[in-house]
């Protein structure tokens, strides 16, 4: 597996809101039509909520690729734990190493002949964030200590709302993004 980041940026969101709000009082103001308006403006409420949207990953596996994009406003140190290992090439050469049908893929720790690869400090949990444990989102695989998130991550593949915030242990899972492309490749 391996991943490449593709980042587009962060644009300035009060000026794209102002220059939105101006194009739709000028919409509003010379469309006579009252059925226009509503979906014109809807258009562009929809367009101005993708103008930004997080960073995105590309994962190359032998099964098939998947993007992931990230939450970096909802979970930054994960993101940036995240995107540090992805700049570094960290996850070239690793493979899901632990695959559980029905539940989640695992991987970002260990290389095809299984040899754990050594990783950075552990960075602290993020799980309170609001983001849930849901299909195709990528959340940080932890030990019992719920700040020990290093490297690895995993794909849920369902629903997995026992992983959540908060969790038997009291702590869940740092959900940090979700897959938006290639979901026939994480089923397989």
């Amino acid at each position: 597996m391996s991943a490449h980041c593709i980042s587009l940026g962060r644009p300035n969101k009060q000026l794209l809101t102002n220059q939105l709000q101006g194009i739709i009082t000028a919409l509003q103001r010379t469309l006579t039509n009252a059925f226009a308006i509503p979906a014109l403006s809807l258009c562009l409420i929809i367009s101005s909520a993708n103008v930004y949207a997080g960073p995105k990953v590309l994962f190359k596996t032998t099964k098939g690729d998947f993007v992931v994009e990230l939450e970096p406003e909802k979970a930054p140190k994960t993101v940036e734990n995240f995107l540090t290992y992805v700049n570094a090439n960290f996850y070239t050469g690793t493979i899901f190493h632990r695959v559980i049908n029905g539940f989640m893929i695992q991987g970002g720790g260990f290389t095809k002949e299984l040899q754990e690869k050594p990783t950075k400090p552990p960075i602290p949990s993020e799980s309170q964030n609001g983001l849930k444990n849901a299909k195709y989102t990528i959340a940080m695989a932890r030990t019992n200590n719920p700040d020990s998130a290093t490297a690895q991550f995993f794909i849920n593949v369902r629903d997995n709302a026992m992983l959540d915030y908060p969790s038997r242990d009291g702590f869940g899972y740092t959900v940090f993004g979700k897959v938006i492309s290639g979901f026939e490749t994480v089923e397989n």
